[in-house]
Protein backbone atom coordinates (compact mmCIF):
# COMPACT_ATOMS: atom_id res chain seq x y z
CA UNK A 1 0.00 0.00 0.00
CA UNK A 2 1.32 3.45 -0.87
CA UNK A 3 2.53 5.83 1.82
CA UNK A 4 0.20 8.75 2.27
CA UNK A 5 3.14 11.13 2.51
CA UNK A 6 4.69 10.11 -0.83
CA UNK A 7 2.81 12.58 -2.97
CA UNK A 8 3.37 15.68 -0.81
CA UNK A 9 7.08 14.76 -0.46
CA UNK A 10 7.51 14.49 -4.18
CA UNK A 11 5.76 17.80 -4.68
CA UNK A 12 8.04 19.45 -2.09
CA UNK A 13 11.15 18.04 -3.70
CA UNK A 14 10.00 19.28 -7.11
CA UNK A 15 9.33 22.77 -5.79
CA UNK A 16 12.72 22.82 -4.10
CA UNK A 17 14.46 21.80 -7.35
CA UNK A 18 12.65 24.47 -9.31
CA UNK A 19 13.65 27.11 -6.77
CA UNK A 20 17.28 26.05 -6.84
CA UNK A 21 17.25 26.06 -10.68
CA UNK A 22 15.71 29.52 -10.78
CA UNK A 23 18.31 30.78 -8.34
CA UNK A 24 21.12 29.31 -10.48
CA UNK A 25 19.69 30.86 -13.64
CA UNK A 26 19.34 34.24 -11.94
CA UNK A 27 22.93 34.05 -10.69
CA UNK A 28 24.21 33.08 -14.18
CA UNK A 29 22.47 36.03 -15.87
CA UNK A 30 23.94 38.43 -13.33
CA UNK A 31 27.39 36.97 -13.85
CA UNK A 32 27.11 37.19 -17.64
CA UNK A 33 26.02 40.80 -17.37
CA UNK A 34 28.90 41.47 -15.01
CA UNK A 35 31.39 40.06 -17.51
CA UNK A 36 30.08 42.26 -20.30
CA UNK A 37 30.89 45.38 -18.29
CA UNK A 38 34.64 44.56 -18.16
CA UNK A 39 36.56 46.77 -20.59
CA UNK A 40 39.83 44.86 -20.83
CA UNK A 41 39.65 42.17 -23.54
CA UNK A 42 41.76 39.59 -21.68
CA UNK A 43 39.90 40.00 -18.35
CA UNK A 44 36.49 39.95 -20.04
CA UNK A 45 37.34 36.71 -21.87
CA UNK A 46 38.55 35.11 -18.63
CA UNK A 47 35.28 36.09 -16.93
CA UNK A 48 33.21 34.49 -19.71
CA UNK A 49 35.28 31.30 -19.45
CA UNK A 50 34.72 31.17 -15.69
CA UNK A 51 30.97 31.63 -15.93
CA UNK A 52 30.62 29.08 -18.72
CA UNK A 53 32.65 26.56 -16.77
CA UNK A 54 35.47 26.33 -19.34
CA UNK A 55 38.74 25.17 -17.80
CA UNK A 56 41.48 27.79 -17.58
CA UNK A 57 44.87 26.99 -19.18
CA UNK A 58 47.46 26.04 -16.69
CA UNK A 59 50.43 28.32 -16.37
CA UNK A 60 53.64 26.97 -17.82
CA UNK A 61 55.95 25.71 -15.11
CA UNK A 62 58.86 27.97 -14.30
CA UNK A 63 62.13 26.20 -15.08
CA UNK A 64 64.72 25.96 -12.33
CA UNK A 65 67.25 28.72 -12.00
CA UNK A 66 70.05 26.41 -13.16
CA UNK A 67 68.29 25.61 -16.44
CA UNK A 68 67.58 29.30 -17.05
CA UNK A 69 71.22 30.24 -16.69
CA UNK A 70 72.35 27.33 -18.86
CA UNK A 71 70.10 28.10 -21.82
CA UNK A 72 71.30 30.78 -24.27
CA UNK A 73 69.29 34.01 -24.43
CA UNK A 74 66.66 34.17 -27.12
CA UNK A 75 67.77 36.16 -30.20
CA UNK A 76 66.14 39.56 -30.66
CA UNK A 77 63.32 39.69 -33.22
CA UNK A 78 64.45 40.48 -36.75
CA UNK A 79 63.74 43.98 -38.01
CA UNK A 80 62.06 43.93 -41.40
CA UNK A 81 63.17 47.32 -42.64
CA UNK A 82 66.34 48.41 -40.91
CA UNK A 83 67.18 52.09 -41.32
CA UNK A 84 70.28 52.80 -43.44
CA UNK A 85 73.37 54.17 -41.74
CA UNK A 86 73.60 57.90 -41.16
CA UNK A 87 74.23 59.62 -44.48
CA UNK A 88 76.73 61.85 -42.71
CA UNK A 89 79.03 58.83 -42.34
CA UNK A 90 79.30 58.46 -46.11
CA UNK A 91 82.08 60.32 -47.90
CA UNK A 92 81.44 63.17 -50.32
CA UNK A 93 82.44 61.02 -53.31
CA UNK A 94 80.19 58.19 -52.16
CA UNK A 95 77.16 60.47 -51.80
CA UNK A 96 77.82 62.22 -55.12
CA UNK A 97 78.29 59.06 -57.22
CA UNK A 98 76.43 56.60 -54.94
CA UNK A 99 79.47 54.39 -54.54
CA UNK A 100 78.33 52.50 -51.43
CA UNK A 101 75.23 50.34 -51.19
CA UNK A 102 73.84 52.64 -48.47
CA UNK A 103 74.16 55.63 -50.81
CA UNK A 104 72.24 54.16 -53.75
CA UNK A 105 68.88 55.79 -54.50
CA UNK A 106 67.87 54.02 -57.70
CA UNK A 107 67.45 55.27 -61.25
CA UNK A 108 65.60 58.23 -62.79
CA UNK A 109 66.02 60.72 -59.95
CA UNK A 110 67.49 64.21 -60.32
CA UNK A 111 70.76 64.75 -58.43
CA UNK A 112 73.23 67.64 -58.41
CA UNK A 113 76.10 67.24 -60.86
CA UNK A 114 78.30 70.30 -60.71
CA UNK A 115 77.64 73.24 -58.40
CA UNK A 116 74.32 75.08 -58.72
CA UNK A 117 74.90 78.75 -57.96
CA UNK A 118 73.94 82.34 -58.73
CA UNK A 119 76.49 85.15 -58.60
CA UNK A 120 74.70 88.53 -58.74
CA UNK A 121 78.11 90.20 -58.52
CA UNK A 122 80.79 89.03 -60.95
CA UNK A 123 83.71 91.35 -61.71
CA UNK A 124 86.16 90.77 -64.58
CA UNK A 125 89.49 92.53 -64.96
CA UNK A 126 89.39 92.28 -68.77
CA UNK A 127 86.05 91.61 -70.51
CA UNK A 128 86.43 90.01 -73.95
CA UNK A 129 84.92 92.55 -76.38
CA UNK A 130 86.57 91.22 -79.55
CA UNK A 131 84.04 88.53 -80.60
CA UNK A 132 81.09 90.90 -80.20
CA UNK A 133 82.30 93.81 -82.33
CA UNK A 134 79.70 94.46 -85.00
CA UNK A 135 76.97 92.50 -83.19
CA UNK A 136 75.43 93.93 -80.04
CA UNK A 137 78.63 95.80 -79.11
CA UNK A 138 79.06 99.14 -80.84
CA UNK A 139 82.56 100.51 -81.61
CA UNK A 140 82.29 103.19 -78.93
CA UNK A 141 80.81 100.83 -76.36
CA UNK A 142 81.90 97.67 -74.64
CA UNK A 143 81.09 95.00 -72.11
CA UNK A 144 80.73 96.01 -68.49
CA UNK A 145 83.29 94.65 -66.09
CA UNK A 146 80.45 93.86 -63.71
CA UNK A 147 77.94 91.16 -64.68
CA UNK A 148 76.14 88.14 -63.19
CA UNK A 149 76.65 84.40 -63.62
CA UNK A 150 74.18 81.53 -63.23
CA UNK A 151 74.90 77.81 -63.35
CA UNK A 152 72.39 74.95 -63.21
CA UNK A 153 73.68 71.39 -63.27
CA UNK A 154 72.04 68.02 -62.67
CA UNK A 155 72.48 64.34 -63.48
CA UNK A 156 70.18 61.32 -63.72
CA UNK A 157 71.13 57.69 -63.24
CA UNK A 158 69.84 55.94 -66.34
CA UNK A 159 70.83 52.43 -65.28
CA UNK A 160 71.91 51.01 -61.94
CA UNK A 161 74.02 47.90 -62.41
CA UNK A 162 74.99 48.00 -66.10
CA UNK A 163 74.91 44.61 -67.83
CA UNK A 164 74.38 42.90 -64.48
CA UNK A 165 77.53 44.40 -62.90
CA UNK A 166 76.62 45.94 -59.54
CA UNK A 167 79.77 48.09 -59.59
CA UNK A 168 78.83 49.93 -62.81
CA UNK A 169 76.19 52.67 -63.19
CA UNK A 170 75.23 54.75 -66.23
CA UNK A 171 74.60 58.48 -65.72
CA UNK A 172 73.40 61.34 -67.92
CA UNK A 173 74.41 64.88 -66.95
CA UNK A 174 73.51 68.37 -68.13
CA UNK A 175 75.05 71.72 -67.20
CA UNK A 176 74.08 75.19 -68.38
CA UNK A 177 76.17 78.26 -67.49
CA UNK A 178 75.05 81.79 -68.40
CA UNK A 179 76.95 85.09 -68.23
CA UNK A 180 74.56 88.03 -68.11
CA UNK A 181 75.41 91.71 -68.63
CA UNK A 182 72.61 92.58 -66.23
CA UNK A 183 73.92 96.06 -65.39
CA UNK A 184 74.79 97.09 -68.97
CA UNK A 185 71.99 99.32 -70.24
CA UNK A 186 73.84 100.08 -73.50
CA UNK A 187 73.48 96.44 -74.59
CA UNK A 188 69.91 96.12 -73.24
CA UNK A 189 71.27 93.90 -70.43
CA UNK A 190 71.91 91.02 -72.84
CA UNK A 191 73.18 87.55 -72.06
CA UNK A 192 76.65 87.70 -73.60
CA UNK A 193 77.32 83.94 -73.39
CA UNK A 194 75.56 80.70 -72.45
CA UNK A 195 77.30 77.33 -72.50
CA UNK A 196 75.44 74.02 -72.80
CA UNK A 197 77.13 70.80 -71.71
CA UNK A 198 75.33 67.44 -71.96
CA UNK A 199 77.32 64.31 -71.14
CA UNK A 200 77.07 60.56 -70.67
CA UNK A 201 79.08 58.90 -67.90
CA UNK A 202 79.77 55.27 -67.05
CA UNK A 203 80.83 55.07 -63.40
CA UNK A 204 82.74 52.01 -62.21
CA UNK A 205 83.33 51.57 -58.47
CA UNK A 206 86.88 50.73 -57.40
CA UNK A 207 88.60 50.11 -54.07
CA UNK A 208 92.39 50.32 -53.90
CA UNK A 209 95.07 52.30 -52.09
CA UNK A 210 97.72 54.53 -53.65
CA UNK A 211 99.97 57.02 -51.84
CA UNK A 212 97.62 57.11 -48.86
CA UNK A 213 94.55 57.80 -51.01
CA UNK A 214 91.69 55.40 -51.64
CA UNK A 215 90.72 54.97 -55.28
CA UNK A 216 86.91 55.09 -55.33
CA UNK A 217 85.81 55.21 -58.98
CA UNK A 218 86.69 55.52 -62.65
CA UNK A 219 84.37 57.54 -64.87
CA UNK A 220 84.34 57.00 -68.62
CA UNK A 221 82.52 59.89 -70.25
CA UNK A 222 81.55 61.55 -73.50
CA UNK A 223 80.74 65.27 -73.38
CA UNK A 224 79.58 67.91 -75.86
CA UNK A 225 79.98 71.61 -75.09
CA UNK A 226 78.73 74.49 -77.19
CA UNK A 227 77.32 78.00 -76.90
CA UNK A 228 74.44 77.58 -79.35
CA UNK A 229 75.48 80.49 -81.56
CA UNK A 230 76.03 80.74 -85.29
CA UNK A 231 78.55 82.29 -87.63
CA UNK A 232 81.47 84.08 -85.97
CA UNK A 233 80.28 83.57 -82.39
CA UNK A 234 79.86 79.79 -82.57
CA UNK A 235 82.08 77.72 -80.26
CA UNK A 236 81.85 73.96 -79.70
CA UNK A 237 83.85 70.78 -79.17
CA UNK A 238 83.33 67.11 -78.31
CA UNK A 239 85.48 65.05 -75.95
CA UNK A 240 85.86 61.61 -74.44
CA UNK A 241 87.48 61.38 -71.02
CA UNK A 242 88.44 59.13 -68.13
CA UNK A 243 88.14 60.53 -64.62
CA UNK A 244 89.79 58.95 -61.59
CA UNK A 245 88.39 59.71 -58.13
CA UNK A 246 90.45 59.43 -54.93
CA UNK A 247 89.75 60.41 -51.34
CA UNK A 248 91.48 60.64 -48.01
CA UNK A 249 89.41 61.70 -45.00
CA UNK A 250 87.69 64.98 -46.05
CA UNK A 251 89.92 65.48 -49.10
CA UNK A 252 88.86 64.39 -52.60
CA UNK A 253 91.11 64.35 -55.67
CA UNK A 254 89.71 64.12 -59.23
CA UNK A 255 92.03 63.61 -62.21
CA UNK A 256 90.44 63.85 -65.68
CA UNK A 257 92.46 63.51 -68.90
CA UNK A 258 90.44 63.95 -72.11
CA UNK A 259 90.76 63.57 -75.87
CA UNK A 260 89.05 65.86 -78.32
CA UNK A 261 87.02 64.19 -81.07
CA UNK A 262 88.28 65.66 -84.33
CA UNK A 263 85.99 67.63 -86.65
CA UNK A 264 86.13 68.62 -90.29
CA UNK A 265 88.25 71.69 -90.76
CA UNK A 266 85.39 73.49 -92.51
CA UNK A 267 83.07 72.90 -89.53
CA UNK A 268 85.56 73.53 -86.71
CA UNK A 269 84.78 76.85 -84.98
CA UNK A 270 87.80 76.67 -82.67
CA UNK A 271 90.53 74.36 -84.02
CA UNK A 272 93.13 75.57 -81.51
CA UNK A 273 91.00 75.17 -78.39
CA UNK A 274 93.31 72.50 -76.91
CA UNK A 275 96.22 74.98 -77.03
CA UNK A 276 94.35 77.02 -74.42
CA UNK A 277 92.22 74.51 -72.47
CA UNK A 278 94.77 71.70 -72.55
CA UNK A 279 94.14 67.96 -72.42
CA UNK A 280 92.61 67.52 -69.00
CA UNK A 281 92.00 69.03 -65.58
CA UNK A 282 92.70 68.40 -61.92
CA UNK A 283 90.18 69.15 -59.17
CA UNK A 284 90.79 69.13 -55.41
CA UNK A 285 87.83 69.35 -53.01
CA UNK A 286 88.13 69.73 -49.24
CA UNK A 287 85.22 69.81 -46.82
CA UNK A 288 85.28 70.92 -43.20
CA UNK A 289 81.91 70.89 -41.49
CA UNK A 290 79.49 72.70 -43.80
CA UNK A 291 82.28 74.60 -45.56
CA UNK A 292 83.56 73.33 -48.91
CA UNK A 293 86.68 74.47 -50.76
CA UNK A 294 87.61 73.46 -54.30
CA UNK A 295 90.53 74.08 -56.64
CA UNK A 296 90.40 73.45 -60.41
CA UNK A 297 93.59 73.47 -62.51
CA UNK A 298 94.12 73.29 -66.30
CA UNK A 299 97.31 73.53 -68.33
CA UNK A 300 98.43 72.70 -71.87
CA UNK A 301 101.85 71.48 -70.61
CA UNK A 302 103.75 73.35 -73.32
CA UNK A 303 107.07 74.95 -72.51
CA UNK A 304 106.41 77.60 -75.15
CA UNK A 305 103.06 79.37 -75.17
CA UNK A 306 102.18 77.79 -71.85
CA UNK A 307 98.55 78.50 -71.02
CA UNK A 308 96.16 77.34 -68.37
CA UNK A 309 93.65 78.37 -65.74
CA UNK A 310 92.95 78.17 -62.02
CA UNK A 311 89.54 78.41 -60.35
CA UNK A 312 88.90 78.63 -56.61
CA UNK A 313 85.48 78.13 -55.01
CA UNK A 314 84.33 78.43 -51.42
CA UNK A 315 80.83 77.67 -50.14
CA UNK A 316 79.74 78.32 -46.56
CA UNK A 317 76.45 78.03 -44.65
CA UNK A 318 74.02 80.96 -44.63
CA UNK A 319 70.50 79.80 -43.77
CA UNK A 320 69.11 76.29 -43.94
CA UNK A 321 70.28 74.75 -47.21
CA UNK A 322 71.22 78.13 -48.67
CA UNK A 323 74.97 78.69 -48.80
CA UNK A 324 77.17 81.61 -49.60
CA UNK A 325 79.40 81.17 -52.65
CA UNK A 326 82.70 82.87 -53.54
CA UNK A 327 84.52 82.23 -56.83
CA UNK A 328 87.88 83.35 -58.20
CA UNK A 329 89.13 82.62 -61.74
CA UNK A 330 92.42 83.40 -63.46
CA UNK A 331 93.43 82.26 -66.93
CA UNK A 332 91.96 81.15 -70.24
CA UNK A 333 88.55 79.69 -71.01
CA UNK A 334 86.20 80.85 -68.27
CA UNK A 335 83.55 80.40 -70.98
CA UNK A 336 83.68 78.98 -74.50
CA UNK A 337 83.59 82.43 -76.12
CA UNK A 338 86.62 83.29 -73.96
CA UNK A 339 88.59 80.10 -74.65
CA UNK A 340 91.51 82.10 -76.11
CA UNK A 341 91.15 85.13 -73.83
CA UNK A 342 92.86 85.53 -70.46
CA UNK A 343 91.22 87.37 -67.57
CA UNK A 344 90.77 87.47 -63.83
CA UNK A 345 87.31 87.45 -62.27
CA UNK A 346 85.80 87.46 -58.82
CA UNK A 347 82.21 86.51 -58.01
CA UNK A 348 80.04 86.59 -54.92
CA UNK A 349 76.62 84.98 -54.52
CA UNK A 350 74.71 81.98 -53.23
CA UNK A 351 74.73 78.23 -53.83
CA UNK A 352 71.97 75.66 -53.38
CA UNK A 353 73.94 72.45 -54.01
CA UNK A 354 77.59 71.52 -54.20
CA UNK A 355 79.05 69.52 -57.05
CA UNK A 356 82.17 67.87 -58.36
Amino acid sequence: MANKYDSPGRILLALLGVGLLGHAQAASIAEWEGCSSITADIDRLACYDSVSGRAQPEAAPVPPADSQSASPPAPPPAVADAEPPDAGLLSALSRHWELDDEAKQGAFLFRPHRSNFFLPIKYSSSPNNTPFQGTFIQPDQGLDKLETELQLSFKIKGMEGVFGHDNADLWFGYTITSFWQAYNDSTSSAFRETNYEPEMILTYRTDYEIAGFRGRFINLGMVHQSNGRSEGLSRSWNRVYAQFGFERDNLALLIRPWHRISEDADDDDNPDIEDYLGHGDLQVVYRKGRNAYSLLLRNNFKSEDNRGAVKLNWSFPLYGRLKGYVQYFNGYGESLIDYNHSQQSFGLGVSLTEGM
